[in-house]
């Protein structure tokens, strides 16, 4: 079946999409910001708030064990998704930012010390900076950075191979960028990073509902992603780790269900992960959306879903890089299914505003990436960024609501 063709069946599932915005059918194009939801997955979200919903694992009446059920399911759902060796090494956080900041925090405080060496890259989230610079500048050490190549086409690899061989504590990047729209080579450079006994986290909220993973074949010893950007609800992420890394971290909050045992006058005894890592109430709700969120992602097929959106990124480079004065970020032929593009003497949040007149919703701003941002020498950008929703005529109508933009700016 013709991509188009089976992306329009496919919006059909998608409710909000058939709204209109400014008296204008909507053209949704912010899908790396978060994902639209669809109709299976609010359906589950409703019906189990209304008809299976208690709290888990604490109770022995029988809603307890049904909500249970639901919630460990779709952890065992995860641990299939991207083929982890066992469901233990599957820990449900709030989302990627928490899950980087519980490695950082439980991982980072136990294994980095002063003079040690965490390794990055230049075009890196804040989620996937911050909480390294906070562990580095606390502890004492520094971070090393893979420097991206001109324009964003993508990161320096012979730079990254010799980084590496300065033995680093911890090499933790993004799989996608959620600017360039690069994809880094995860299995090679964990790789070479388990050569050199470095452990790798891998930033996977831009790949995880577009293609996929498999954390046994890419050798990585961390994986974060979030739900939303994946057709799940907000407010819920994962944490693969290895299982031989998680039991050997401690936790990093504390209160109910985690500890095994407390005392007065003694210390507690933590329950082994993933429990050591789910402190309080954990997002029951989220987890049965989440579940049939993944449900939906295999049904839909992550082939078609990144093939697809990589076609659509690539009509809308070679459609924006033909009108003058756009400058599109990254590499030529797309990698992922997103562009980002800043045009001269035009503020890329008056791009936004001129698009959605048209109904049009891109992103604008420096993306939770100032310092890369600064290194490519713009203040901020607009990204269009597609999905298994999108259409070749919305690509047409992006291009030519910037070609109009341009006119109107520069008039």
């Amino acid at each position: 079946m013709d991509g188009t063709i089976r992306a329009k069946e496919v919006r059909k599932k998608f409710p909000y999409l058939n709204v209109q915005a400014r008296g204008r059918p909507i053209v949704y194009l912010d899908s790396a910001a978060s994902a639209q939801k669809p109709d299976e997955v609010i359906d589950r979200l409703a019906d189990f708030t209304r008809s299976a919903y208690a709290n888990v694992h604490r109770g022995v009446h029988r809603l307890s064990e049904q909500a249970t059920l639901v919630y460990e399911e779709t952890r065992d759902s995860l641990r299939k998704f991207f083929n982890a060796p066992a469901r233990e090494e599957i820990v449900y956080t709030a989302g990627t930012t928490a899950a980087i900041n519980l490695v950082a925090h439980s991982w980072g405080r136990t294994h980095i010390a002063k003079g040690d060496c965490i390794l990055l890259t230049e075009m890196e989230h804040h989620s996937n900076l911050l909480p390294w610079q906070d562990l580095a500048q606390r502890v004492g050490a520094r971070i090393d950075y893979v420097p991206i190549l001109e324009n964003g086409r993508g990161l320096d690899r012979a730079a990254a191979r010799e980084l590496l061989k300065k033995r680093p504590q911890l090499f933790s990047f993004v799989h996608v960028s959620n600017v360039l729209g690069v994809e880094n080579p995860v299995a090679e450079w964990c790789r070479q990073a388990r050569e050199v006994g470095t452990v790798t986290l891998v930033d996977a909220a831009q790949s995880a509902g577009h293609q996929k993973i498999d954390v046994q074949e890419t050798g990585c010893d961390f994986l974060v992603c979030s739900a939303h950007k994946m057709c799940g609800p907000t407010g819920i992420g994962m944490l693969y780790g290895r299982g031989e890394l998680l039991k050997a971290m401690p936790p990093w909050q504390f209160g109910g269900e985690m500890v095994a045992r407390s005392f007065f006058d003694a210390p507690a005894v933590y329950r082994d992960p993933p429990a050591r890592f789910e402190a309080g109430t954990p997002p029951i709700i989220e987890a049965a959306g989440f579940g049939q969120a993944l449900k939906f992602l295999n049904h839909t097929g992550l082939d078609f879903i990144h093939d697809y959106g990589i076609e659509l990124a690539q009509q809308a480079y070679d459609g924006l890089s033909q009108i003058e004065g756009v400058r599109c970020l990254g590499p030529e032929k797309r990698e992922a299914a997103m562009v980002a593009f800043a045009v001269e003497d035009i503020h890329a949040h008056d791009m936004a505003f001129f698009c959605d007149q048209r109904g049009v919703a891109v992103r604008a701003g420096h993306h939770c990436t100032q310092p890369l941002m600064k290194k490519l020498g713009i203040p901020s950008s607009a990204r269009a960024s597609f999905y298994m929703y999108n259409t070749r005529e919305e690509v047409d109508i992006l291009v030519a609501s910037v070609r109009e933009a341009t006119r109107f700016f520069r008039s």
